[in-house]
């Protein structure tokens, strides 16, 4: 359980959120996905707040973006909404806000030092390098879609609408350097998987398509094949993906980073097979559309 970053969290949230067992604050910086209206626009207010957290261990989750105040309204508008706006938002995009966040991250780590942080969802090579460059208490999510898509598949009239989320897919060299994360993580980058159910009523409406994968159900088997057709084009080595280095990514690193016990005696064996992904997940009036549906997968089980 985590705890939204919003003005109303104090330092006296925090410790109070500590007892009650929370791991975490998640921060979304404003207007950059579902539901982050409310989300951050500067960070230095919060510094009390990465203070007591740090102090308490709590990790900071953190979604990469620098805002795009100007999306979809006038720079009039956005200074209506939310007062005096940094020069530097101007020309922020949807391609480049992760790249523009990490001077924030590293300036956040160097204030404090010892404050756990999560770079949620990353997307670029100057992400994994700054994640990289950060010591022991700054780690990075990779998920199972963005180990496949690049740009053209969020603009694609085929496949647009399913492979549309934020942060959105980036470039090649971007895609290689996430996987090659994936393979030499040494404990800095782990699974986290962003999935997102929107109904497919909502995916293929005519108002704005809602943000979001859904790989759910497939989430580690994607991975394992995302790193055979890397191995194919050439992107990884084969004698990187060791059976050691997949279970950290998937398992051992996040719990490690997190400080979650070891499940007793609960394991996942993943077998090479004849299964196919399916079509959709459904329930009552909802169907959800699988990442990737109809492809070959592995099969899973689960101990």
């Amino acid at each position: 359980m985590e705890v939204y970053l919003h003005e109303s969290i104090t330092p006296e949230v925090v410790r109070e959120a500590k007892k009650a067992g929370i791991t975490g604050i998640k921060s979304y910086p404003a207007g950059v996905t579902t539901n982050s209206s409310s989300g951050v626009i500067s960070y230095e207010p919060f510094y009390p707040v990465f203070k007591a957290m740090e102090e308490e261990g709590l990790v900071s989750s953190t979604m990469g973006f620098r805002s795009i105040l100007l999306t979809n309204c006038t720079r009039e508008a956005s200074e209506n909404m939310y007062g005096d706006m940094d020069e530097k938002l101007i020309g922020i995009t949807i391609l480049n806000a992760e790249a523009s966040f990490l001077p924030t991250l590293r300036s956040i780590h160097k204030e404090f030092p010892k404050l756990k942080i999560v770079l949620e969802h990353c997307t670029t090579k100057d992400a994994v390098e700054a994640v990289r460059t950060c010591g022991d208490t700054v780690v990075g999510t990779i998920t199972s879609h963005h180990l496949y898509i690049i740009i053209d598949d969020a603009i694609s009239d085929v496949v647009r609408q399913y492979c549309y989320c934020k942060p959105v897919a980036k470039l090649p060299h971007d895609r290689r350097a996430l996987l090659n994360a994936v393979v030499n993580s040494k404990g800095k980058f782990f699974l986290g998987t962003d999935s997102a159910p929107h109904d497919n009523s909502a995916k293929k409406g005519k108002g704005n398509t809602p943000a979001g994968v859904f790989t759910q159900p497939y989430a580690s088997q994607l991975v394992l094949t995302a790193i055979e057709e890397a191995i194919d084009r050439g992107d990884i080595a084969a004698s990187d993906a060791t059976p050691e280095v997949l279970q950290g990514f998937l398992c051992d690193y996040g719990r490690a980073f997190y400080g979650v016990k070891d499940a007793k005696n609960e394991r996942i064996t993943l077998r090479k097979g004849e299964e196919v992904i399916t079509d959709c997940v459904t329930g009552p009036g909802v169907e959800v559309i699988n990442f990737r549906r109809g492809k070959p997968t592995w099969s899973v089980e689960w101990k």
